[in-house]
């Protein structure tokens, strides 16, 4: 099985995950003498113990696949905009709570919002078979991946600014799949990290990640140019680790 299909069964194991949950919570104020005990998942203590975990996994899934629904899918989980507690703002983690003590007003009033987060994974399951999907992205990731074996190879072997370089240009090719994504225009013909950055910076993520990838762009410098030193070994380690993050966490 390859990535593309490795990728498609985990969002429909999300989207099956995520019906049982719908299901428990949907049990909150039922009699658990009246469940099918032969199927224990249905119980509502089953939400309370697995959501979190499952939304986390959602949540990246939908944020690397329809980037433009992550807010939607995040708000439904908590509202942080919100002045007043009311049935209409409650939220999946007020559910999570326990906050309510009436029918109109209690954590099975979620079970909606967890349905939508659901349709959202079945979006990301159905752009796979549409021919909108840019396949382009699971071959980079593949590509990507060999790439930094590459440089931790070059790093094993003493070449430190052959390895930082090619850390350099992979987040760049990275980040250039990101400003497409996010219809972010780049003038200049070949942008450096720190172009990116700027661009990126309260549009893409916030001012936390930008001084993270601020340090890399300054460590891809160390090793692209000749300056009063060399790169030690560790900057080139941290610059690795953090190539591997920011291709896998910015999108």
């Amino acid at each position: 099985m390859n990535k593309y299909d490795d990728i498609k069964v985990e969002i429909q194991e999300l989207i099956n995950e995520g019906n049982i949950l719908m299901e428990s919570l949907s049990n909150y104020y039922v009699d658990e003498n009246s469940v099918d005990v032969t199927k224990p998942y249905v119980l509502k203590d089953y939400f309370f113990k697995n959501y979190e975990s499952w939304y986390t996994k959602a949540h990246s899934a939908v944020k690397q696949i329809l980037p433009d629904r992550i807010d939607d899918f995040s708000i439904l989980y908590r509202n942080n905009r919100r002045s007043t507690l009311t049935a209409e703002t409650y939220t999946i983690s007020d559910a999570l709570l326990l906050l309510g003590d009436s029918f109109s007003f209690a954590p099975n009033n979620a079970v909606s919002h967890l349905g939508r987060q659901v349709g959202m994974l079945i979006a990301c399951l159905e752009r796979f078979d549409s021919k909108i999907y840019d396949l382009h992205t699971l071959i980079e990731a593949d590509v990507f991946d060999s790439e930094i074996e590459s440089a931790k190879h070059l790093h094993k072997l003493g070449y430190l600014r052959a390895a930082g370089a090619i850390c350099g240009v992979i987040i760049e090719k990275h980040f250039k799949g990101v400003a497409d994504a996010h219809n972010i225009a780049i003038k200049k013909k070949n942008p450096t990290i720190a172009d990116y950055n700027d661009k990126f910076k309260d549009v893409v993520y916030d001012t936390i990640e930008w001084r993270r990838i601020q340090r890399l762009g300054d460590l891809r410098n160390l090793c692209d140019h000749n300056k009063d030193r060399d790169p030690t070994a560790d900057e080139v380690t941290e610059l690795i680790s953090g190539t591997e993050r920011t291709i896998k966490t910015i999108f």
